[in-house]
């Protein structure tokens, strides 16, 4: 078992996949050792920031804790609010954007690329 506090984890950084913007990165799982075979993070970003579209090659989950964001995946976009959640799948192209004046806040879930 590994317990981890998000304070240890904490980093300010721009978001992946086109730097929109800052951000508040807690990747809680990269203080479990390997081997893991999921990742679980959570990511807050600043009024106007976003994670810019990038394919993906396993199922991924945004799961909103706090703020308003807009997801994509493929071309469509979807509102999510607070305990709202968007299962994204393998292959499609995706990105979340956040919209109003609060921070969003979202849990991101997914698998650990195979090791060779």
């Amino acid at each position: 078992m590994v317990v981890v506090s998000e304070s240890d984890v904490m980093v300010r950084e721009a978001p992946p996949h086109g730097a929109i913007g800052m951000s508040t990165a807690y990747r809680i799982s990269d203080a479990a050792p390997q081997p893991r075979t999921m990742e679980f993070r959570r990511r807050v970003l600043d009024p106007g920031a976003a994670v810019g579209e990038h394919p993906i090659a396993h199922d991924e989950v945004y799961y909103v804790t706090a703020g308003r964001g807009v997801v994509i995946s493929d071309g469509e976009e979807a509102e999510l609010r607070p305990g709202m959640a968007a299962y994204l799948y393998e292959g499609a192209v995706v990105g979340i954007r956040q919209v109003g004046d609060e921070p969003l806040s979202i849990i991101i879930a997914y698998p650990v690329a195979p090791r060779d």
